[in-house]
């Protein structure tokens, strides 16, 4: 997999180190990697609190042979209203982590990140409704 990037001058040690390590790591990493830095990109376009308002998740089926990076995505799409994005992170890589490395069942995963993106929903909600 060719990840173009652009080229500048001088890049920052931050930005060797993150290129350094994205060079070590195999395909499914690099997408994975991509797909978290897609969902904090994500959270610099959301709405400060007091203007948003109290939106309904977009309803975007499971399809049947879903990864957990496409469902992520989808999930994203799906909850776009949540601001709570580093939480929502934390708790989404500890289960992308268990389904990479540890090999934990995809479809057990990819139920319980909805699980998580559902809470998180619920309390944005009730966030609103106080």
């Amino acid at each position: 997999m060719q990840i173009p990037t652009a080229r500048r001058k001088g890049r920052t040690t931050a930005e060797k180190q993150l290129l350094a390590h994205f060079e070590r790591l195999s395909d499914s990493q690099r997408e994975t990697l991509l797909s978290f830095a897609e969902f904090l990109a994500q959270q610099s376009a959301s709405l400060p609190a007091e203007s948003a308002p109290v939106a309904e998740p977009r309803a975007i089926a499971r399809p049947p042979q879903e990864s957990v990076v496409a469902a992520i995505k989808r999930l994203n799409n799906t909850y776009f209203m949540l601001e709570d994005r580093a939480g929502l992170l934390n708790e989404t890589s500890v289960l992308m982590t268990q389904h990479v490395m540890q090999g934990r069942d995809i479809d057990e995963v990819i139920d319980e990140l909805e699980a998580v993106f559902a809470r998180f929903y619920d309390e944005w909600r009730r966030e609103r409704s106080s």
